[in-house]
């Protein structure tokens, strides 16, 4: 008796049908759909609504968390020029976490059942549907998750008075990053910058994947290696 392979349906909730695929879920989601409605996750209306998130609620939801991080660290005693040097660091830091995460976490290779699911609600979705404008950045809620360790990993690292300010740079970095990566699917750049950096991503989705993890820059691409290939 022949099996016959499972097959996605578009039409019904999505998440927990894609865990299905087995070893050809990799294929699948690479297959891109070029469409921006948003395709249904979840029967549940409750946990439907907490995947989708407009772009500009990022920016108002932490620019004031990264203002009242700034104003502590001058608060413990930082001077300003200080606490703008670790700041900017802090958005180093962030790139290099971007980067990083991108390559070793959202492209890691499943096929069970679980993982699939699981790397399908974190970044998989977004390389069928890169044009879905609702899943495009990190729902606030899971990154107010992710900024405890966050938090905990720089008090580990640099000293009492430079914690926020290292802290808030990191968390800038990251509202740079989400509405740079919204842009760069829905913008029109008309300035040189900012075209080859919507091309550079644009390949990563649609001819390379595993290269050009850089989402801000090709910095770290540069630094390990993974600059994609160029045409002959």
């Amino acid at each position: 008796m022949v099996v016959k392979p499972f097959s996605v349906d578009l039409n019904k909730p999505l998440v927990f049908q894609v865990g299905h695929l087995g070893d050809a879920y990799e294929e699948w989601v690479h297959q891109p759909i070029v469409s921006r409605e948003s395709p249904r996750f979840f029967k549940s209306e409750f946990w439907e609504f907490l995947t989708l998130t407009a772009w500009w609620v990022i920016p108002l939801v932490w620019l004031p968390v990264v203002s009242w991080s700034i104003l502590m660290a001058m608060q413990r005693g930082l001077p300003p020029s200080m606490t703008a040097f670790l700041t900017l660091i802090g958005i180093l830091v962030w790139t290099l976490m971007e980067y990083s995460l991108h390559r070793f976490l959202f492209h890691i290779k499943t096929s069970s059942y679980w993982g699939n699911t699981l790397h399908y609600l974190l970044h998989g979705c977004h390389h069928k549907h890169p044009m879905d404008g609702y899943r495009l950045v990190f729902p606030p809620a899971a990154t107010a998750i992710l900024c405890i360790p966050f938090w905990s990993l720089v008090k580990l690292v640099v000293p009492y008075t430079a914690v926020p300010a290292v802290f808030g740079g990191g968390l800038l970095g990251y509202v740079m990053y989400d509405c740079t990566h919204y842009y760069l699917h829905h913008g029109r750049p008309s300035q040189k910058v900012a075209h080859n950096l919507k091309k550079y991503h644009l390949n990563h989705h649609f001819r390379n994947q595993t290269s050009g993890f850089g989402i801000t820059s090709s910095l770290w691409d540069r630094v390990f290696g993974t600059l994609p290939p160029k045409k002959v």
